[in-house]
C-alpha cells in the first residue's frame, strides 16, 4: 500500500500572520491519507515513520520575494530550497527526501538566512481564502 498524506491550510484563518525567519509554514488541517507512517507532531512539523524514500511537494501563496527550505531532524535540506523574486503568488517546491532514521520529523521553513518575515497571502487573486499544502508520499 502506498502511504500518503496532505496536509493543508486556508488563509484565513490558519496562516493568517507572518512567517519569521527560522520558523515553520503552518499546515494545521489533515486532508486525504493512506496508512499511519506519514503524521503530524505539531501544526509545523511532520512525523515520517519509516526509513525511506518520500516525494515531497509544498506550495505556500506569499506578499513577499522569499524563499522555502525543507528540514529534516532540524537541518536544512540544502538541496531543496525554492523561492521567488518579485510580485504576490506561490513558492512551490518539489523534493525527493531519503531519511536514514526512524521516526524523521519534516518542516517547510522560511529559511534563518532569509532577511524578511514572509506574509502568507490570505486572498491571492480573488476574493475567497486560498489553501497552503504540503503533500508527502512515500515511493520507496
Amino acid at each position: 500500500m502506498l502511504n500518503y498524506a496532505d496536509f493543508y491550510a486556508l488563509m484565513p484563518p490558519d496562516n493568517a500572520a507572518t512567517v519569521a525567519p527560522g520558523t515553520d509554514v503552518s499546515f494545521p488541517q489533515d486532508g486525504p491519507n493512506s496508512g499511519s507512517d506519514i503524521s503530524r507532531t505539531g501544526p509545523d512539523s511532520f512525523n515520517l515513520a519509516q526509513i525511506g524514500t518520500y516525494q515531497i511537494l509544498f506550495e505556500v501563496s506569499v506578499d513577499e520575494a522569499g524563499q522555502l527550505i525543507l528540514t529534516l531532524n532540524g537541518e536544512d535540506l540544502a538541496y531543496t530550497v525554492v523561492g521567488r523574486a518579485t510580485g504576490a503568488s506561490q513558492i512551490v517546491g518539489m523534493a525527493i527526501v531519503t531519511t536514514t532514521v526512524i521516526n524523521s520529523i519534516l518542516t517547510v521553513r522560511n529559511s534563518a538566512g532569509n532577511s524578511t518575515a514572509l506574509t502568507i497571502t490570505p486572498l491571492a487573486g480573488g476574493t475567497r481564502p486560498v489553501s497552503a499544502h504540503l503533500v508527502i508520499t512515500q515511493i520507496g
